[in-house]
């Protein structure tokens, strides 16, 4: 068994990207520069919007973040948008998942314009992606793709599975490794909650990938000898082996099918460190025009 490293992986792609953003820098050119909405206090949001500002910080990006009390209005929101979509020197933004209840987020994704939403998520950078054309891919897909490319995981002709259905995750990853490309060219099975004999199916898959929500659903007699398994899931469970008093799981049970496997990811350490870093491969493309000049 190898473990598919994201931690290393993604170090190295920022030195990269670290590298162009001194490029650009030497030929006084605009370095990239992301912005970010974040409506409310929410620890784990707030965590994640700090570690997006600190990874921009650390390969060279300029880096904004604008804050929204949780009663804001969502005609206030998408005011901010609109600033942010009319401001030249910004080339990317996010909106931090999920907003308040009284917003729509659909409808603030919408307002993003396409050539900003580096999320990947407005349904025209959904769209350009589905038929082939150059497009922002959502993080945690992109992410995948990059591992199994950088870990030269051959997919072409490959039987496999992807285990959950979400538009974050599931149905472009489907997408993705269904491509006439490199990674890509495999054979795809979409499977869900409301699958019948999950386990004989997924213990057909050459590659599998489960992005289903629930902890440690995967287990040993799900997976197939020598399978590569893609975890995408991250789950804080108690514990009293650690400081903290909890732990982070994923959504397969590590220790049993890493005897199976021939290759995995682990949690954490595996998909989540891709997730920020392909947050920057696509804002340095934006600021680049390399997918919309």
């Amino acid at each position: 068994m190898k473990l598919i490293d994201g931690k290393q992986i993604s170090a190295a792609i920022k030195e990269e990207i670290a590298g162009e953003v001194q490029k650009m820098k030497d030929q006084g050119e605009k370095v990239p520069h992301l912005a970010a909405i974040l409506v409310g206090e929410d620890p784990a949001s707030e965590t994640y919007v700090n570690n997006k500002a600190k990874a921009c910080k650390k390969v060279g990006f300029d880096s904004s973040t604008y804050r929204f009390p949780t009663d804001v209005t969502e005609e206030e929101l998408l005011e901010a948008v609109d600033f942010i979509n009319n401001d030249h020197e910004i080339d990317g933004l996010i909106v931090q998942l999920p907003l308040p209840d009284h917003i729509d987020n659909q409808k603030v994704i919408q307002h993003i314009a396409p050539e900003k939403d580096v999320d990947g998520f407005h349904p025209v950078n959904v769209g350009r992606m589905t038929i082939g054309l150059p497009s922002y891919v959502s993080a945690t897909p992109h992410g995948i793709m990059e591992l199994l490319m950088r870990s030269r995981i051959d997919t072409r002709g490959k039987n496999c599975v992807v285990l959950g259905r979400s538009n974050i995750v599931g149905k472009p990853m489907s997408l993705l490794m269904a491509r006439n490309e490199e990674p890509g060219n495999a054979t795809v099975t979409v499977c869900h909650s409301k699958t019948q004999n999950l386990a004989e199916i997924t213990s057909k898959a050459d590659i599998l990938i489960v992005a289903i929500g629930r902890p440690e659903f995967v287990t040993a007699d799900m997976v197939k000898e020598g399978a590569v398994v893609i975890d995408v899931g991250i789950h804080r469970v108690p514990s009293d082996k650690t400081k903290s008093g909890f732990r982070l799981i994923g959504d397969v049970r590590f220790d049993e099918v890493s005897e199976k496997a021939s290759h995995i990811t682990p949690v954490p350490g595996g998909v989540g460190p891709m997730t920020i870093v392909s947050l920057l491969m696509n804002t340095l493309k934006a600021a680049k025009r390399e997918i919309y000049g």
